[in-house]
């Protein structure tokens, strides 16, 4: 998992070993990083940011010649990183719900955002295991109603796993749904409510304008934004689209299993502030594994 982006910091590190890169060797190194961080899936913007922080590092080894360029880089990538990722800050779901729950006696509101084909629907069936695991009462609302087979699929999901699924009919309005839900989690004492939503793309404006409303009418605890780990860049270009029109809290990467590239992850934080917070790795109600950071950074830094 991750062996691409891997491979691009150690190859940086392991590049600017010898002290006398002359001006034109340097701009290869820092070149060839470039091209390696954007075919790992690293949004341009992200690799032009790193890039520039490997040319500074190794241009202010040349005046110290007792320095080794390489423990520089590594020294200033993995500062740069760890601010990245600090800055995004880490989330438990688990005791945000208790909090909740014990401080308000009211259920906590996850909504889910993404575009479809990322498995969200599955994803919001795994969370809801994982919850109920910790020993907190789920409910789902199938707030999808523009999609064929979306009610099905949740309800599916859902009586695999005991749980109850509000829904309407297609082509209800599914701030509607999502109010229902938060009345059916408030009158049975529900621990948390999860909203599964609608992804399709045909018109951004359409799509972000519904989550929006439903944000308004809903008044989620917490947003999550549901990503395929494969797709790299658009990854990265959905999670933009979505944070800046409606905002989310923290992203869930399916398929994380076989993504040997690792740049979704790594731009997603960078790019949007926002922590990751699962990983998807496969197909079963038990295979979300919470994102560890520290793990992740030194998998990449100390390869």
């Amino acid at each position: 998992m991750f062996e691409r982006l891997k491979q691009a910091f150690s190859a940086v590190t392991s590049a600017v070993k010898e002290k006398q890169l002359s001006e034109e060797e340097l701009d290869k190194v820092v070149f060839d990083f470039q091209i390696s961080l954007i075919e790992s899936d690293v949004a341009q913007s992200v690799a032009e940011a790193l890039t520039t922080e490997v040319q500074k590092s190794v241009t202010g080894t040349k005046v110290d010649r007792s320095a080794d360029p390489s423990e520089v880089v590594g020294q200033r990538l993995t500062a740069l990183l760890q601010d990245a990722f600090t800055k995004a800050g880490s989330v438990d779901l688990v005791a945000n719900i208790r909090e909740k729950v014990k401080s308000k006696g009211e259920p906590y509101v996850i909504l889910f955002l993404g575009i479809n084909g990322t498995g969200k629907t599955t994803t919001v069936a795994k969370l809801a295991s994982y919850l109920k695991k910790q020993g907190l009462s789920v409910v789902c609302a199938a707030g999808d109603t523009h999609r064929p087979g979306a009610i099905e699929q949740l309800t599916e999901h859902a009586g695999r796993l005991a749980l109850k699924v509000v829904s309407q009919r297609y082509g209800a309005d599914p701030a509607a749904v999502g109010r229902d839900g938060v009345l059916y989690a408030k009158a049975h004492h529900t621990d948390c409510l999860i909203i599964d939503t609608a992804g399709r793309m045909q018109t951004n404006q359409n799509l972000m304008e519904e989550m929006a409303k439903i944000v308004r009418v809903v008044a989620p605890d917490f947003r999550i934004f549901v990503a395929d780990a494969l797709t790299g860049n658009d990854a990265v270009s959905q999670a933009e689209l979505f944070n800046q029109h409606v905002g989310f809290d923290g992203a869930i990467l399916t398929k994380a299993d076989a993504d040997v590239r690792g740049g979704a992850a790594l731009s997603i934080v960078y790019t949007t502030g926002k922590p990751v917070l699962f990983l998807g790795m496969g197909q079963g109600y038990d295979d979300l594994a919470p994102f560890d950071t520290q793990k992740f950074l030194d998998s990449l830094l100390n390869p």
